[in-house]
């Protein structure tokens, strides 16, 4: 996660060999210059993540808001300096070219159609996706050629639209955590897609939306304690018709996670299942592990053992086109992927 407002960027030479570059994760020799992120653990201590000088990609204001770049060696101080010039005209660079691609992606926007179960879709997305995944990627995410999705509200986390706040929610069901701790032990990547149109909505109130949403989720991920990727929709559908390609129904969301947020490994969409005799069932095992689960039972002949192997991956959502539903955007989404659905009483079972 990127560093919060709390935060503080130290320089320091290294005391020892001990400590390693929270991007690169090698060491950092002793006496060397090494730059820190502080910030403050659940416990109000410090918590430092340090980084080699060419490794560190935080913004820097100026060398003035470094601590400790007094102490520094005069070479030491001109090679901050420049990491600090650069990032400045890398900003400004950045800043032309997204008021370009902006204006460009809401003409392009309007034009993208829903796709089917069978058609790719025609979804282009102009961001810095080096900046997204060194800030935003959580410790223990991993990616997967099974994924495990869920929505949000009404379905992980009971919530109100009366009640604002990151407080405001409680777990949808107990066996959440549980079951949520065995996907991502069995090698399932957990993803969230959520929908939030109140953060485009809002206009007056924007900063209200997104801290009442954005602290739920994290709050969320704090208690069930399982690395989780999430992506929120922050738009919704015009007034002349037109749709937001990533709210959903529509697939933009997961067309963004499949293409840039998955390490180019390609999604099981099906139901795989093979059979092998108990004498190679646990080499498979150790080969495809924890990419398959494995299950045991015996032949028909009442002899060996036989195992299967099943991995699919699913989607979970309560917008499902049931009478009671508030509308039947979760099923559409999965089928426009062709993902596998299930509703969260079928799935966590009601208690």
């Amino acid at each position: 996660m990127p560093p919060s407002s709390a935060s503080k960027i130290v320089a320091e030479y290294a005391k020892s060999n001990r400590s390693s570059c929270k991007k690169c994760a090698k060491a950092i020799a002793s006496k060397t210059l090494r730059l820190g992120i502080v910030t403050k653990d659940s416990r109000g201590f410090d918590l430092t993540k340090w980084h080699h000088l060419d490794c560190f990609s935080d913004p820097v204001e100026s060398v003035d808001s470094v601590s400790g770049f007094d102490s520094l060696r005069g070479s030491d101080q001109e090679a901050l300096k420049k990491l600090v010039d650069g990032q400045k005209r890398t900003l400004e660079e950045k800043t032309n070219e997204d008021r370009e691609e902006f204006e460009s992606d809401k003409r392009s926007a309007k034009k993208i159609k829903p796709c089917t179960p069978h058609e790719e879709a025609k979804l282009e997305v102009r961001f810095l996706i080096s900046d997204v995944k060194d800030k935003y990627k959580e410790d223990g995410l991993r990616d997967s050629q099974k994924i495990a999705a869920f929505d949000f509200d009404g379905c992980l986390a009971k919530t109100s639209v009366k009640r604002v706040g990151q407080d405001a929610w409680s777990l949808m069901y107990p066996s959440i955590p549980s079951k949520l701790q065995s996907l991502y032990d069995e090698g399932y990547k957990l993803v969230i897609f959520t929908n939030e149109s109140n953060i485009d909505r809002w206009k007056n109130k924007r900063q209200v939306a997104v801290d009442s949403k954005l602290g739920r989720l994290s709050n969320f991920i704090k208690q069930v304690k399982v690395p989780i990727q999430v992506f929120v929709a922050c738009g919704y559908d015009n007034s002349d018709g037109s749709q937001d390609p990533f709210r959903k129904p529509e697939p933009g969301m997961w067309r963004i996670m499949e293409k840039h947020f998955n390490s180019d490994i390609s999604i099981n969409m099906d139901q795989s299942v093979s059979y092998f005799s108990s004498s190679y069932s646990s080499t498979v095992a150790d080969l495809y592990s924890p990419y398959w689960k494995e299950y045991h039972m015996l032949s028909p002949d009442g002899g060996s053992f036989i195992s299967f192997c099943i991995c699919r991956s699913f989607y979970v959502g309560d917008a499902a086109g049931r009478p009671n539903d508030h509308s039947d955007a979760d099923l559409k989404f999965a089928q426009t992927i062709g993902l596998k659905f299930y509703v969260p009483e079928e799935y966590f079972g009601a208690e």
